[in-house]
């Protein structure tokens, strides 16, 4: 199944309504949907450099309303929606713990899960569920989609498709090194 809904994404990126289906791909994304908006972004702008950051602002407000939805999810039906969403994701049997020490962390579950590899939808939800502060879930990811998805667009324009590999196989590795060593930073600042 996952596999077919990968073909069907990818080959919505020459349709002439790509923008319309990238848009619902980053909108259902941060809810519901396995498939990262990056798969569809890459080719709609190695396709039309020229259109990259408007292609990264697309998926950017789309998926910032997406994750809203994924909040509104996790505050609203958890139970009959969410919890369902994560045990199918294998993210069950961590909830309860995952709960208590969430909202500890204030935005870096949000900031983390946006721009890295990890499934923004299970952030998104559990932002909800957990009751995190709704302008703090907002703004926190606009940064990181933001970041993430104008970065991929900045490369793409800068360097077209010689920069694919790089931001197929190692971009999220980038992304995650990055993260580790903005926290080591903030833990050497604070404790030495």
């Amino acid at each position: 199944m996952i596999r077919r809904l990968y073909d069907w994404t990818m080959s919505q990126a020459d349709h002439p309504k790509a923008l319309w289906v990238l848009a619902f791909v980053s909108f259902v994304e941060s809810s519901v949907f396995p498939i990262p908006p990056d798969v569809l972004m890459i080719p709609m702008i190695l396709a039309r450099p020229s259109r990259a950051f408007l292609i990264a602002a697309v998926a950017l407000v789309s998926s910032v309303l997406g994750g809203l939805l994924g909040y509104a999810i996790g505050a609203l039906a958890y139970e009959q929606v969410g919890q369902p969403i994560l045990e199918a994701m294998g993210k069950g049997a961590a909830m309860d713990e995952f709960n208590a020490r969430f909202n500890d962390f204030g935005f870096w579950p949000v900031l983390i899960a946006g721009m890295t590899p990890f499934p923004y939808k299970v952030i998104t939800i559990m932002s909800g569920w957990t009751g995190l502060p709704l302008v703090t879930f907002t703004i926190t990811s606009i940064v990181a989609r933001g970041v993430r998805f104008f970065i991929v667009a900045a490369l793409l324009w800068k360097f077209g498709a010689p920069i694919r590999d790089f931001i197929e196989r190692r971009l999220g590795l980038m992304f995650v090194v990055f993260i580790v060593i903005l926290l080591g930073g903030f833990y050497i600042v604070r404790f030495l």
